[in-house]
This record gives structure tokens, C-alpha cells and sequence, in this order.
């Protein structure tokens, strides 16, 4: 890519992409083994892939940054989102925890102008808009109204878009393999404790995909953690939406799960988001060139 901002659209992209190949398997495997182990085995691979690639030299680096508060401070971040989002989760509809989630992009925007100073042009909002539209028609909430798990999925999006934009300002600071490192100790030692207690010894096909879970992870981080460093979280924010598009194709590859007419519909507003921003970035280069 000729430009940072491309490049991160690309791999922000590709990371949201690899976030619904990840949940897919994560899907499958919670029907035998609990979701705190699952995280853990995650983090443990993620971990151990990171060890194995910066050694003894990533371990002094990892010790002594300068910015490792603000970066235990977004993992503090993360783990509750997804505590709030899987407690919200349990009680309330897929489509209604879905696009209450799905706020996050909006919130992300907002946080960006507002904390990181970020010129969010007219352009950009659209997108955020356009494509959470897309997500209403896609999801389809009815009967939604105010309770004690939809407060839980929308403090998941308030959460997650925060931790996006303390993301957004460590990246600049910090190599990306420092940041993976700190997010998983983290997580592992959060899961470690209740590992402890919930632990179901893993079959060989249970534990190739837990590996996998991690591989997927690992990899999926990799490319959002480097797609925040290379372009502005106002920017990105509405590329989140296209994991939607994502969840809904592999359901109906792994499960046969029919898209219905608002699906399509959904999607294409979505997709639509993406293209919104790819043109105005073009056009935004070509006026300041």
C-alpha cells in the first residue's frame, strides 16, 4: 500500500475478519468446554507465539516500557467489555446484543474527536452512520426496551470503543509485539483463576482448536494493533461493521443459516460504509497533493 492510511484500513480489515473466524470457533467449542478456558488457551498460544518470536530481548522490553500502565489499563478495559458483553449476552436476543454492540464504532468516533483531537470530517460520520443503520436493518431488534442487560451491552460498546482509542494512542508509543505481550499476560493471568476452577480436560480435536483459537487471535490482534498504529481511529471506526458481514457468511457456511432479505439489505449498507471512507480518503489525498 502507498500509504499509512490504506494499509490501515487493510489490515483493520482483516483483523475484524479474523475476529469472526475466531468467534466461529469459539462457537463450537463452548458447547463442551467453559469460555474461561477457551480465553485462557487463547491467551497461552497468543502468548507463547510471542515469546518464541522476541525471546529474552521482548521480555526486558516488555518490562521496562514507559507506557505499560496505559496498556494494562486498556486490557482492564477489554476484559470488562467482554464481561459486560457476555453477560448481556445470555439474556437478551442475538440481534438485539448485536446492534446494541454495534454502537461501538459511533461511541469510537466521538471518543476520537473528543479525547484524541481527531478532525472527523463530514465523510467520515456518514460512514459511522450509514453503516449503523445497516446494522439496525441487518439485525432487526424488536421490542427492545431498557433493562439491566441492554445497559450491559451498551457499556460492552462504551467500554470496547474507549479501549480503541487508548489502542489508538499506545500504538504510537509501543511495537506491537510489547502490546500483544502485556494484553495477554494479562488475560491469562485474569482466566488462570477461573481455569482453576472450571477446568474440562480437552480431547485431541478440542485442543486443535483451541490452539486455533489462539492462532486466529494472535493473528487477528496483530493486524487491528498495527492497523490503529498506521491511521486515525475516526478513520477505522466503521470497518468494525464489516464483521458483520463476515458472522453472517460464515453462518451459512458452517450452520446453513438462510440470510434473509434485511440481511442482504443490512450488508450491502455496510459494505457500503467502507467504500464511503475508501473514496473520501482518495479524494482527500488527491486535494492535498
Amino acid at each position: 500500500m502507498k500509504n499509512s492510511v490504506s494499509l490501515g484500513i487493510l489490515l483493520t480489515t482483516v483483523a475484524y475478519m479474523a475476529f469472526t473466524f475466531h468467534d466461529a470457533i469459539i462457537k463450537i467449542l463452548t458447547s463442551s468446554i467453559p469460555v474461561w478456558q477457551i480465553l485462557f488457551f487463547r491467551s497461552l498460544t497468543i502468548l507463547v507465539g510471542c515469546l518464541a518470536y522476541g525471546r529474552g530481548k521482548l521480555v526486558r522490553q516488555t518490562m521496562t516500557s514507559p507506557i505499560i500502565k496505559p496498556m494494562i489499563a486498556r486490557s482492564i478495559l477489554l476484559l470488562c467489555a467482554w464481561l459486560s458483553y457476555y453477560s448481556a449476552a445470555s439474556r437478551l436476543q442475538l440481534a438485539e446484543v448485536t446492534t446494541l454492540y454495534y454502537a461501538a464504532p459511533v461511541v469510537g468516533t466521538l471518543l476520537a474527536w473528543f479525547i484524541l483531537k481527531e478532525k472527523v470530517t463530514p465523510a467520515r460520520w456518514l460512514a459511522v452512520s450509514v453503516g449503523f443503520v445497516g446494522v439496525l436493518i441487518a439485525c432487526n431488534p424488536v421490542g427492545l426496551t431498557i433493562s439491566w442487560p441492554v445497559y450491559l451491552a451498551l457499556q460492552a460498546a462504551v467500554l470496547w470503543a474507549s479501549a480503541m482509542v487508548l489502542l489508538r494512542k499506545t500504538s504510537l508509543h509501543e511495537k506491537t509485539i510489547v502490546q500483544l505481550t502485556v494484553s495477554n499476560v494479562f488475560f491469562l493471568a485474569m482466566t488462570g483463576v477461573a481455569v482453576f476452577y472450571t477446568w474440562q480436560t480437552p480431547d485431541m480435536t478440542q485442543l486443535t482448536l483451541l490452539i486455533a483459537t489462539g492462532v486466529v487471535a494472535g493473528c487477528a490482534q496483530f493486524a487491528l494493533f498495527e492497523g490503529m498504529r498506521q491511521a486515525p481511529v475516526s478513520v477505522l471506526a466503521p470497518f468494525e461493521y464489516s464483521s458483520l458481514v463476515w458472522a453472517f457468511l460464515l453462518g451459512y457456511l458452517i450452520w446453513a443459516d438462510i440470510p434473509t432479505h434485511n440481511v442482504v439489505v443490512g450488508a450491502a449498507m455496510i459494505l457500503s460504509a467502507g467504500l464511503i471512507i475508501i473514496v473520501s480518503e482518495r479524494l482527500r489525498r488527491r486535494v492535498g497533493a
